[in-house]
């Protein structure tokens, strides 16, 4: 009985080696456990004002919205959507450009799409720029402008500026020895062939959306060209 009665009382001690945490202890779980509360309510009050119809805290604080969003928290739908992307879009330019001697001459179109396939194809780990930066330049000029190329408002603006200047960093100043003057793109959408296994017909010639020609500006070259 007496054995009985130590073991009991060696049990009872073990117990109580598992009790409540000490202060410090206390505070530093508390601590620990606000700070994951506060950064989740501030991931998902900026989520929810980004997706939310405009609204006087949204249109406040848009800047600061946009850059914690993008492009880490960006949604992109198209994985999900019931009719995903079928075609190819590659983005050209060719540009206009003043000889030596005074005249004027027209380049051949330069596959600018094409060239950013070349530096993304086998590099394990491809740069952000390479893969997104032509492609959302143009889908922000083609969703902001309408059938006539005309701009729909002052979005659509910036998205023409934003994409020459991109034109301009791609090309520099100088082609086929001479000095670009005016540039103009082109898109070449074609239409995925279907697989083999499909009966179903595609048409798969290519369809083009020319643009007018750009005069180039001093506010279409990157800064240190313009000095």
């Amino acid at each position: 009985m007496a054995e009985t009665g130590r073991y009991e009382e060696k049990g009872a001690g073990e117990t109580g080696a598992g009790g409540p945490l000490s202060l410090p202890s206390q505070l530093v779980v508390a601590v620990g456990l606000a700070v994951v509360v506060a950064a989740v309510a501030v991931h998902l009050g900026m989520a929810f004002l980004n997706v939310s119809p405009p609204n006087t805290v949204s249109k406040q604080h848009s800047e600061a919205i946009d850059d914690y969003i993008y492009p880490e928290f960006e949604r992109n739908w198209k994985l999900f959507a019931p009719n995903p992307l079928q075609q190819n879009i590659a983005v050209q330019a060719r540009a206009e450009i003043r000889t030596p001697e005074g005249g004027t001459a027209t380049t051949g179109w330069r596959d600018l799409s094409a060239q950013d396939g070349v530096a993304i194809r086998h590099n394990p780990l491809p740069s952000h720029t390479q893969q997104n930066q032509l492609r959302r330049a143009w889908e922000f000029y083609a969703l902001s402008h309408n059938a006539e190329e005309q701009p729909n408002g002052l979005r659509g603006q910036l998205s023409g500026q934003y994409l020459r200047r991109l034109v301009m960093l791609r090309l520099g100043m100088k082609q086929d020895g001479g000095t670009v003057q005016r540039v103009q793109l082109r898109s070449v959408t074609r239409q995925l062939a279907a697989p083999p296994w499909s009966e179903e017909k595609i048409d798969t010639r290519p369809g083009y959306r020319l643009l007018p020609w750009w005069t180039v500006t001093a506010d279409d070259l990157p800064e240190a060209k313009r000095r």
